[in-house]
């Protein structure tokens, strides 16, 4: 099956994440948007918790993640433990995205260079 290359966002919240080991390390709950760069900026990811309690959100550089087309979710090439200890937020207590310092930072963790 080839590889898609434009999806609307609501196919792609609720969609699996999985490393290359095939572990799960949580959902899409969202995206983030970069209105000036005309892009996208982040997933944000939920991981851990029960049924939706006790998750802890992270944002994932969009250009880390990998489209699995065939299995319907995308590849994230990290060990489960490193997003264990992934800065992350509360799901009522988002950061500010705007802040380029915190994305340097998020960047930085996943190991991919920024887009601006």
């Amino acid at each position: 099956m080839s590889q898609p290359h434009v999806l609307s966002a609501s196919t792609v919240t609720s969609d699996s994440i999985v490393n290359s080991r095939g572990e799960d390390l949580g959902t899409i709950e969202d995206i983030m948007l970069d209105i000036d760069d005309g892009r996208i900026a982040y997933a944000v990811v939920s991981f851990g918790g029960f049924l939706g309690i006790g998750d802890k959100l992270f944002a994932v550089p969009w250009n880390s993640l990998h489209v699995d087309a065939d299995n319907h979710r995308f590849i994230l090439d990290i060990p489960k433990e490193k997003l264990e200890n992934a800065p992350g937020f509360d799901k009522s207590n988002w950061p500010d995205f705007a802040d380029r310092s915190l994305g340097r930072e998020i960047h930085k963790f996943y190991g991919t260079p920024t887009y601006w």
